[in-house]
Parts: C-alpha cells; structure tokens; sequence
C-alpha cells in the first residue's frame, strides 16, 4: 500500500497566551500541498519504522506505537517513509507521517483525533489534509471548502529550525496577541476563506508572528522573502516555524517563473490548497 502525506502550509499564524500546558493558543490557515512524503506499507514479521537519512526519534513510528497500545490488532507492519517534504522546515512533514500512520486505522480505533493531539499540535489537522481554520493549539479544526487554484515556490534553507527554539523566541520578544483578538482574526478568516476564495483574494490577513522570532534565529529567512518579492511573488510569508519562505502565485506556470529566475537549487514550486 502506497500513502500519501501531504505537507502542510500556514497561510496565517497568529500567536496568542502560553497555556497551562506550556502550549500556545493560535489561530491558523492551514492548507495542504501537492508537495508530500511518499509511505509505503507492507506486511512483516514485526512492527518497524524506516525513513532513510533521518536520524533520532520518528513521529511516525510514535504514532504506530501509540495504535498498538490502543489496542490496535492489525498485523505488524513494515513503515518505509520517503521523505519529499524539507524536516524541520515548517512544513509539517512529520506531523503528516504521523497523521498518515493514524489513517490506517480509521474506523478501527476510537478517538483518532485525541491520539493525533497526544503525538504533536500540528497531528490532528492533518488527519484530513484540507482548507482549515486552526484554533487552540492545533486541536480545535475548522473545515472549510477548498480555495481557488494556486500555487507556491518554497525556499526551505535546509531546514533545522527548531520549533521549541522559535516559540522561546516569541515569548523572549513579547510576540503575542489577547483572546479577544484571536477571536476576531478567526472571524474573518472563517468569511473570507470559507468562500472559496484564493489566499491572494485576502494578502492583509496573511500575517505571520513567529516571523521575526524566527528571522532572529535564522537572519536568512529575511533576504529569503526578499528574494520571493523581486521574483515577481504577490505575496512571501513565512511558514510555520519556519525557516521556509513561501511565495504564493496565481499558477504553476508564474511559479515556475519565479522559480527560474531565482536560480537556487532550494527551491521547490508546487500546487497548493488541495491535497494529492
């Protein structure tokens, strides 16, 4: 069996308190990529995790172990990841891989979307990689109907930026909005966005907070996003944590463009918005 996981792109990211759990509350336009991991699923003799040039702890291997201790029955499994998405880079590629083990046992095990908030803030959207509004720590998911076609160039900078690190930085720096505020950003991202619309239909709410925690931790990321708007990019954002800049086209054919005339071996154009 062949499995697909797409990454993932904040369109948005807007960070409000640090919770009891030490976790932040947002609110998020996530949106998938044509970009993904590519995971094989076979038989074996016993349960085993490969994803070749990654080292230490794999979040998809957490998430099969975290099925057999629900109790799931099916026979062990031999997990062969081949890694497409950037690691580190903002994009979600672990959290997909996890998310893509959970799918196995969708009707088999109960309660998929607690195990996936067990494994990572960003698991549990994308059990279904879709248009949604992201809420709380990643747990609150708001579904919503697929945009209008477009497409991104990706500058990823070899990745390696770490999350933890990024948020430390934000509280360091004082970045953070009030509930009241977050509220209203979901309001009208919720209208805009749950009409179908292109992300370039709404630029002034495609914001990012972690943006200067992570341009102090990774000064490149600012020529990045400089370079995306020279290219001819309606818009550059950061994704996620980052370090990926992200700039968004009309069209494959005006990314691709773009992409020529940047002429970093980085870069990576794909269609957004819909998952592969």
């Amino acid at each position: 069996m062949l499995v697909h996981a797409p990454a993932k792109l904040n369109l948005c990211l807007y960070l409000g308190a640090s919770r009891e759990d030490g976790l932040h509350e947002l609110c998020s336009l996530f949106e998938p990529l044509a970009l993904g991991d590519l995971i094989e699923v076979a038989p074996a003799d016993r349960d085993e995790v490969v994803c070749a040039g990654v080292e230490g702890e794999n979040l998809a291997a957490r998430a099969l172990a975290a099925l057999r201790e629900r109790g799931w029955e099916r026979q062990p499994l031999r997990i062969e990841i081949e890694k497409r998405t950037p690691v580190a880079a903002g994009l979600g590629g672990g959290s997909a891989d996890a998310a893509a083990v959970l799918r196995l046992a969708a009707g088999e095990i109960d309660d998929l979307p607690g195990l996936a908030a067990g494994l990572g803030a960003d698991v549990p959207s994308q059990l279904r990689p879709s248009l949604a509004l992201v809420r709380g720590a990643g747990e609150r998911i708001e579904p919503l109907p697929p945009p209008a076609p477009h497409a991104v160039v990706l500058l990823p900078d070899g990745g390696g930026l770490n999350t933890a690190a990024v948020f430390a930085e934000a509280d360091r720096l004082g970045v953070g909005r009030d509930a009241d505020e977050l509220e209203s950003l979901a309001t009208r991202l919720r209208e805009v966005a749950g009409a179908g619309a292109s992300p370039l239909d709404y630029p002034g709410l495609l914001a990012n907070d972690l943006e200067a925690p992570a341009r102090s931790l990774r000064p490149a990321i600012g020529a990045a996003l400089e370079a995306l708007r020279d290219a001819g990019a309606p818009l550059a954002i950061l994704s996620g944590s980052g370090p990926t800049a992200v700039g968004l086209f009309p069209d494959l054919a005006a990314a691709r463009t773009a992409a020529a005339a940047l002429d970093r071996d980085d870069a990576i154009v794909c269609e957004a918005g819909r998952a592969p």
